[in-house]
């Protein structure tokens, strides 16, 4: 089983987590992470050093953020768009893997400063609707 990065990290993509990842298994959005499941060895080091709280081996996700286990392999490319159970997703993240023009997001190797008022957003519910798909810098 591999580790799934939930919604805390929306609007917040602190990256302390990508610092300790032994694996380079952390690949990046616009305003998120992602762990990609097949390159994720399961060896736990970025639980408990991500400061929101939203890094969850997969079994132990919260129900409430479900979604997050297709989110992280389809936005990985772990898991091709056509493939991915869309259930729970916002339309326009379903929108954005069907256009067509669908690009999986960057690695991401090294950490960086976290997005503008991640303090104040990280406890923040219901910023799945949030997401953005369009990839980040990567590393």
């Amino acid at each position: 089983m591999a580790y799934v990065v939930g919604e805390p990290c929306v609007k917040c993509k602190y990256t302390d987590c990508v610092e300790v990842c032994p694996v380079d298994c952390f690949y990046e959005g616009a305003n998120t992470l992602v762990i990609e499941p097949d390159e994720c060895i399961d060896c736990g080091a970025c639980e408990p050093v991500c400061p929101t709280t939203a890094i969850y081996e997969e079994e132990e996700l919260p129900e409430k953020w479900s979604a997050f286990k297709e989110i992280n392999a389809v936005f990985s490319g772990a898991k091709e768009p056509g493939e991915a159970d869309t259930a729970g997703w916002p339309e326009h993240l379903v929108t954005a893997i069907n256009d067509g023009g669908f690009q999986a997001w960057p690695g991401l190797q090294s950490k960086r400063d976290p997005l503008p008022n991640a303090d104040d957003l990280q406890d923040e519910e219901g910023k799945i609707k949030d997401l953005d798909a369009a990839p980040g810098e990567g590393s």
